[in-house]
């Protein structure tokens, strides 16, 4: 129904307004008695077996929404109805920011993708933490990044004041240094600036240990650009500093093979190009690591057997944001079904 009829409505209009037409869509919705249960009934799997514990955190099940879809935490309960295991929220920075100048999100038809230059647009964390309050037992990854007029010597500071204020609120935290979208943000993902910044938030955190407080995964999003040296760098700085694992992949700046007429604007690319470098990806970082870190997989997942191929090349968990919106939220229960089916027959 999604793919046949509400699609192609929606595919009618600019892509931002209609993100946030079906934000309050799915609001107005999900305040309907028995909608809620109407759509778990519909795209929820429920099955014991889909549990999985990793980095010390509980998941439903593997199948989570990536950053970016609800930036201001601002849906994550509606959310859960469509089968979702977990939600990431962000990416959040300490101040408020407009982020880029619209128009700033391309449809990719032909190619089954999206541009995105967003710029980080987000209410501030302050406010995402309000909603945060109201959270009664969703699983919630809290995704951080810099203001946009931050210079580089300071980031770690916008860092360290996210990573505080949501502290309380966020089951684990994921620090993106890989937004093609914030200028020079991705010099921030170099060797010694890298190790700086994930060394201190790590601090923070067995600092938070020592008050009798439970220390939070701290993940590290990483884009589908780097090259194998920078992936063995990679492996080292979570060696170094002892974070929890790594995001693979953020959006690319390649417009490789492109198809569709939008394919030259600024930004970065999610969705099916994405497949099988994200893929590739996570296959070097298991292989060269020796699986000593978990791995969440998400870019180019748009069937059940993309998300097969992701966990079979190394991921511990998947999540899914251009795929949502392609196929719709049938994909999430068709990836669960399909996990079942692989791993637990």
């Amino acid at each position: 129904m999604y793919k046949l009829l509400i699609r192609p409505i929606l595919f009618w209009f600019d892509p931002e307004k209609v993100h946030y037409f079906t934000f309050s869509l799915i609001r107005f919705l999900s305040k309907i008695p028995g909608i809620s249960f109407l759509f778990k009934t519909i795209y929820a799997v429920d099955d014991k077996r889909l549990e999985t514990e990793v980095f010390g955190l509980k998941f439903k099940n593997p199948v989570g929404l990536a950053a970016g879809f609800d930036k201001d935490a601002l849906l994550y309960k509606e959310l859960t109805n469509f089968g979702f295991g977990f939600i990431e929220i962000g990416t959040l920075t300490p101040k408020p920011q407009n982020g880029n100048p619209k128009k700033r999100l391309f449809r990719l038809k032909q190619d089954g993708a999206i541009i995105n230059r967003m710029g980080f647009n987000n209410k501030g964390v302050e406010s995402a933490i309000e909603r945060l309050k109201l959270n009664d037992g969703i699983l919630i990854g809290g995704n951080i990044g810099k203001n946009k007029l931050t210079p580089n010597e300071n980031a770690v500071d916008d860092y360290i004041i996210c990573f505080e204020a949501l502290y309380d609120y966020v089951d684990y935290f994921v620090v993106n240094v890989s937004s093609p979208n914030t200028p020079n943000l991705r010099e921030l993902q170099e060797k010694e600036p890298l190790t700086k910044l994930l060394q201190t938030l790590q601090t923070k955190n067995e600092h938070r240990l020592g008050n009798n407080n439970k220390v939070k995964p701290i993940l590290l999003k990483i884009a589908p650009d780097l090259t194998n040296e920078q992936l063995l760098d990679i492996i080292d700085i979570i060696d170094t500093t002892k974070i929890a694992g790594v995001i693979a992949t953020n959006t690319t700046i390649s417009r490789e093979g492109l198809q569709s007429e939008n394919k030259n604007e600024m930004g970065g690319l999610s969705g099916k190009p994405l497949t099988n470098r994200s893929t590739e990806v996570i296959r070097f970082l298991s292989e060269k690591s020796n699986k000593s870190f978990p791995i969440i997989g998400v870019g180019g997942i748009h069937s059940a057997q993309d998300a097969i191929e992701k966990l079979e090349a190394g991921a511990s968990l998947i999540q899914l944001y251009t795929g949502f919106i392609y196929e719709g939220p049938a994909l999430v229960k068709e990836i669960n079904k399909k996990i079942l089916k692989t791993f637990h027959s």
